[in-house]
């Protein structure tokens, strides 16, 4: 049995599964599965989303589990390999080797300790130089910017591949994107159900000269702050209906400057209809916002006052 002793963490290294989701990674893999084993992790799952270089076959000469994707996008490949773990204690990293394998510590001592159910690596703190194009860490920044502003959040990089949970806390996410959304919808999903996230800094290292890049920023950042604003209408629904609600104001503005300007300068008026109708639109949107703010909190109050007493309901049986 593999054991480990640090800071007084004492845990079988079995009962880590160190997951792995690849397409086209043949020139990098071989340098992600030796890190980990070389420090003593070998039980490893690669999910190869159909790779049309030798991916499959480095990762099994290499010694991990290779399992073939049955569909596609970045989003299923996860979805497929949480509905197979049985593990306690997963670790996920890109295949990509622009992470360190020997940095797990980091990433999956919270969860080990019980300081956190679900820990993401911050590559953004640790970066080094050329590991982000200028067009991908300003794409990054501001993804990670409106989020923040969506969901209160303090997170910095919620894009992470890095990152260790249980398995009980996994399994309690609802988990439906197929693409590269899926760490969005992961990242909400444990605010959503109250789970403890804590980010940790990693090195953050460039991607291999041969390892080709599966992200389009423009694409991909329209669909990822598309789906960071539609999942704040149930966490965040002020929000959510707020944000339309400062073209109205503006437009309101507008409308009132232009209306006394051409009093004092014409002396007469234009019709104050548009400004009234878009200042009421903005109160009726804020007020929307605030009724559906308390209508989540008291939805998710409810359903963990539900869950707590199925728990307690659970223990009264023995």
């Amino acid at each position: 049995m593999s054991e480990e002793k640090e800071n007084s963490i004492i845990f079988d290294k079995n009962d880590v599964c160190i997951f792995i989701p690849v397409l086209n990674e043949e020139s990098a893999i071989q340098t992600v599965i030796d890190g980990f084993k070389k420090i003593g992790y070998t039980n490893i799952l690669v999910m190869d989303g159909n790779s049309k270089d030798k991916t499959r076959e480095v990762a099994e000469a290499c010694g991990a589990r290779v399992v073939i994707q049955s569909g596609k996008g970045k989003g299923q490949a996860m979805i497929q390999a949480f509905s197979m773990i049985t593990e306690k204690y997963i670790v996920m990293i890109d295949g990509d080797a622009t992470e360190l394998p020997e940095e797990i510590n980091k990433v999956l001592y919270p969860v080990l300790e019980g300081k956190a159910d679900h820990v993401a690596g911050d590559r953004i703190a640790g970066r080094t130089n050329g590991a982000f194009t200028t067009l991908n860490l300003i794409g990054n920044k501001i993804i990670n910017w409106f989020f923040r502003r969506s969901f209160n959040s303090n997170l910095k990089d919620i894009l992470t591949g890095y990152r260790a949970f249980t398995l009980k806390s996994i399994q309690a996410l609802d988990l439906k994107q197929n693409g590269f959304v899926i760490e969005t919808e992961m990242t909400v999903e444990c605010l959503m159900k109250e789970q403890r996230m804590i980010e940790v800094p990693i090195t953050y290292l460039p991607r291999p000269e041969k390892a080709e890049t599966k992200l389009n920023p423009i694409r991909d950042g329209y669909r990822i702050n598309k789906a960071i604003y539609m999942y704040s209408r149930y966490y965040n629904p002020i929000f959510f209906f707020g944000i339309w609600s400062l073209p109205s104001i503006l437009g309101g503005l507008l409308f009132t400057a232009d209306y006394f300007y051409a009093y004092s300068a014409y002396s007469y008026v234009f019709s104050p209809f548009a400004a009234l109708f878009l200042f009421l639109l903005a109160a009726m949107l804020i007020i929307a916002g605030f009724a559906a703010d308390v209508s989540a909190v008291l939805h998710r109050k409810t359903v963990k006052a539900m869950k707590t007493e199925k728990i307690e309901h659970k223990y009264d049986q023995f």
